[in-house]
């Protein structure tokens, strides 16, 4: 269960909105009651979504709950199910919060709707520090080197060019009123690729690691061609019980990915589990306490459109991202789930259309200068909602921030609150965070101009005509709700409903993620040194050649020999004994 505090309404445009948004990240998260106190809890569930597109979502959530509190110094040395890794980076680096993401792939919210999880593609890491660090700055560098060998990423190429700080756009998911941002750190590396060698460590941070319960479906060839695929580790704060006296540490791993399981030429598309990852299921991790599967059958109540087998008369409803859902659940601590049966069928249905939407794309021609324009719509039919837009841009990409222009159905709509950190050459990145409203049905364009700057010729990549990527634009909104949402529910909810929370009937918190962009740079032509050194070589080669063979070479001199006839006429006067010629 959540404790939030309430919300400004939509329809309400002010500063204020930002103070709102940000006691809406500082909802006090409690851990659900367990039967068994001071020992850690660890719960796994697995939720399929079909989507309209023809593709089927799985998210995977695993959540381990440590009854530990290092907000006070303390050190811990015994670690059940808590991973020993992670407990010792935080217990070190003094984190209160961090998030880590890798994702392959962009998220199409058009057609797949939103994410439970949003994630941008690439690496994504943001951290907050305990108050007593002093050194931030290296702190967190040390951190992401040790982030980087855990999960075999390049996490050590992110620094302070690609780190930024920001002041209002990302604010603590767990307990706990934070609100100094110089314990804030934040970076992309957008051109970080996902394999095997991300998700092995990844999955070995499971209490049973990949040989029980869910996690057995992860099967790395199967997932990695997937349309899309991220992986998330989060640890926050959570209060034990309802008065919050004591605070636990909670381990959040999650995994999505959407399978593309059209079948050409059948009248009928299924699937189960066992074609989306070649593997069933065949008992529950005996160290969770809870085990289950949700599968989404909001619009199928009366099995018009699929049919579920083995059946489950076990019904759940939760309300998801503002919209109220009804999903079948299996529970597999339950032996009787399992019977003969061991993987699902269902058919392809349709979804409701997001109400909050971006793109990002590069306008202009040449390599001198261009537009970075940012295109945020508004679905809604009648209410307009505020956003908060962040972007982070390279220092290479010279904003003209005075050229900066946000439109909205052909007309000005100038931003409530605008927060812009100039770039340092080759020190710190554009930080760019405004507030704009989005009136309904709409789109709104946020465009600003840059300019292309000349690198050094060590500043390349080993592919320059590739380009450069910019990391996406991130941006959080309180979205109006479709349903009104209970706020005094007390029983256990699922996890995937319960990460952004808000004390907000009317409203719910979404965050999303752009394109990352792919800029190209002046780049010099690197062929020509090859071409210089070639031509050089062979000039040297021919110069020397002919001067060594002219001091070194001896002449002599040689006299012709005679001609054959002359020869014949030589024989035939010695024959005579004439003198020869």
């Amino acid at each position: 269960m959540w404790i939030g505090f309430s919300l400004l309404m939509p329809d309400c445009f002010s500063l204020s909105f930002l103070k709102d948004l940000h006691w809406c990240g500082v909802c006090m998260s409690v851990a659900p009651p367990h039967p068994h106190t001071n020992t850690d809890s660890f719960q796994e569930e697995l939720v399929v979504r079909p989507l309209h597109s023809g593709d089927i979502y799985a998210s995977f959530q695993f959540r381990t709950v440590w009854e530990a509190d290092f907000s006070r110094g303390n050190k811990v040395s015994h670690y059940q199910l808590f991973p020993k890794s992670l407990g010792q980076v935080i217990s070190k680096f003094s984190v209160r919060e961090l998030h880590i993401s890798f994702t392959q792939g962009y998220w199409r919210t058009m057609q797949w709707g939103q994410p439970f999880l949003p994630s941008p593609p690439g690496a994504e890491l943001w951290v907050w520090f305990q108050d007593s660090v002093t050194d931030v700055d290296g702190t967190w560098k040390e951190l992401t080197n040790v982030l980087s060998g855990i999960f075999c990423a390049s996490l050590n190429f992110i620094d302070s060019t690609n780190t930024v700080q920001p002041s209002a756009a990302f604010k603590p998911l767990g307990v706990g009123n934070v609100t100094d941002h110089r314990f804030l750190r934040y970076a992309t590396l957008p051109r970080e690729i996902v394999c095997t060698e991300n998700l092995t460590p990844w999955k070995k941070l499971l209490p049973c690691g990949s040989k029980a319960g869910l996690a057995v479906l992860l099967k790395s060839e199967k997932l990695f061609h997937s349309s899309f695929h991220s992986q998330a580790v989060h640890i926050r704060p959570i209060c034990q019980d309802q008065r919050c006296k004591s605070t636990s540490l909670e381990l959040r791993q999650t995994l999505n990915a959407v399978f593309d399981l059209h079948t050409s030429g059948q009248a009928k598309r299924e699937w189960s589990l066992f074609k989306m990852f070649s593997r069933t299921l065949t008992e529950a991790c005996p160290l969770a306490s809870s085990s289950k599967i949700y599968i989404d059958i909001t619009d199928n109540s009366q099995g018009e459109q699929f049919e579920l087998s083995p059946a489950s008369s076990l019904l759940s409803q939760a309300v998801v991202l503002g919209d109220r859902r009804t999903f079948s659940v299996y529970d597999l601590t339950d032996q009787a789930t399992f019977g003969s049966t061991r993987s699902l069928n269902l058919l392809i249905r349709d979804m409701l259309r997001p109400l909050l939407h971006a793109e990002r794309y590069v306008a202009g021609y040449g390599l001198q200068t261009g537009e970075i324009h940012t295109v945020m719509y508004n679905h809604h039919p009648y209410r307009s909602f505020p956003v908060l837009l962040l972007d982070s841009v390279p220092w290479y990409l010279r904003l003209y921030i005075h050229t900066l222009t946000v439109t909205s159905k052909g007309k000005e709509n100038k931003p409530s609150y605008i927060h812009y950190q100039p770039s340092k050459d080759r020190l710190r990145p554009h930080l760019l965070e405004m507030l704009v409203q989005l009136p309904p049905n709409s789109a709104t364009e946020v465009t600003v101009e840059f300019e292309r700057a000349l690198l050094k010729w060590t500043e390349y990549t080993p592919d320059p005509n590739h380009g450069f990527y910019v990391g996406s634009s991130v941006i959080s909104s309180l979205v109006p709700s479709t349903v009104a949402t209970n706020t005094s529910i007390t029983q256990e909810q699922p996890l995937f409903s319960s990460f952004f929370p808000c004390k907000e009937e009317l409203s719910y918190f979404v965050r999303v993620y752009t394109e990352p962009l792919l800029v190209n740079l002046p780049t010099p032509d690197f062929s020509m040194p090859y071409n210089v050194i070639c031509l050089t070589c062979t000039v040297v080669a021919v110069g020397y050649g002919s001067l060594y063979n002219l001091l070194t070479r001896s002449f002599q001199i040689e006299e012709p020999s005679p001609g054959l006839a002359k020869r014949i006429a030589n024989v035939i006067r010695r024959m005579r004994g004439v003198p020869p010629l």
